[in-house]
């Protein structure tokens, strides 16, 4: 079954995270921050935030990271999320206050344009918040602005998408009832900083030296720890990205989709939930 749907390679690039995509994350937001909390959590060791330090924390979602920074500069330190849709940032503020931390705070706003007025920043700290820009040469060198001479970033980018069964093989299935683009390297979107010369050179492009790369390599829990095949299929065609290319097609064929979704997942479960292999880079600069 096969749908040549028109306009799904734009409806791959037109995320928008400051409407329905980031609605769409705050509806699955719990979902979301336990997924891919293994991975804040090694980037947050690698970052060994001390206190006193004041830090951006770039596409910050709901904000857990952000807590975290928070909490480890302490209350002579600073930790200000920043993020495109105001869903996540009055969610993310909300949470905040909700544990009374005072030396933190969440600003809507682009991070390829956005200044905030606490910059210049001592650190800069993203967990997948940096892949979606349309110009990110220009980003990169805004980013580059937020920091103070020496200053250090801290971002998770995925690995390729040959290297994360867990995104490629959603992808596959849904192609299978879809015919939509495979993803081009460094087009705005989850895969987009995958390769590390490409990194590499718009970091060295915007400022920053001292550039290094670590790997995370672990299983990505679709849906979270705990998901079954059904509700990590909701996640995907609720929550995620390519979930944008399914709402466009029929009713018959999103039926199909979920169908073999919930077959692929059901290959792929133990007694903790839904779970594929993911690799990811954890990339330090210095600015």
């Amino acid at each position: 079954m096969m749908n040549n749907s028109g306009g799904n390679s734009e409806a791959l690039a037109a995320h928008d995270w400051a409407g329905e995509a980031g609605a769409r994350w705050l509806g699955q937001l719990d979902r979301f921050e336990s997924m891919i909390e293994p991975i804040g959590e090694a980037l947050l060791a690698r970052a060994a935030y001390a206190a006193g330090e004041r830090v951006v924390d770039i596409g910050c979602g709901g904000g857990w990271t952000t807590r975290r920074i928070a909490a480890a500069v302490g209350n002579t330190g600073l930790a200000l999320g920043l993020d495109l849709s105001p869903d996540l940032v009055a969610a993310a503020s909300e949470r905040a206050r909700r544990t009374g931390l005072a030396n933190i705070r969440f600003v809507q706003g682009d991070a390829a344009t956005a200044m905030p007025e606490e910059a210049p920043f001592d650190r800069l700290f993203s967990r997948f918040g940096t892949m979606f820009f349309p110009k990110p040469y220009r980003a990169f060198a805004n980013l580059r602005r937020m920091l103070r001479a020496g200053g250090r970033l801290d971002i998770a980018v995925w690995a390729p998408i040959t290297d994360n069964p867990w995104q490629r093989n959603v992808m596959a299935t849904i192609r299978r009832h879809i015919d939509f683009p495979a993803p081009q390297p460094r087009e705005p979107g989850p895969f987009a900083l995958g390769e590390q010369d490409y990194v590499t050179d718009l970091l060295q492009s915007a400022g920053f030296s001292d550039i290094a790369f670590d790997a995370w390599n672990g299983d990505q829990r679709v849906g979270g720890p705990g998901s079954d095949p059904e509700s990590a299929t909701r996640f995907v065609l609720d929550g995620m990205q390519i979930g944008d290319i399914v709402r466009a097609s029929g009713e018959d064929t999103r039926a199909a989709i979920h169908r073999s979704l919930v077959e692929l997942f059901e290959r792929n479960r133990d007694g903790e939930g839904v779970h594929m292999a993911a690799k990811a880079w954890l990339v330090r600069a210095r600015a």
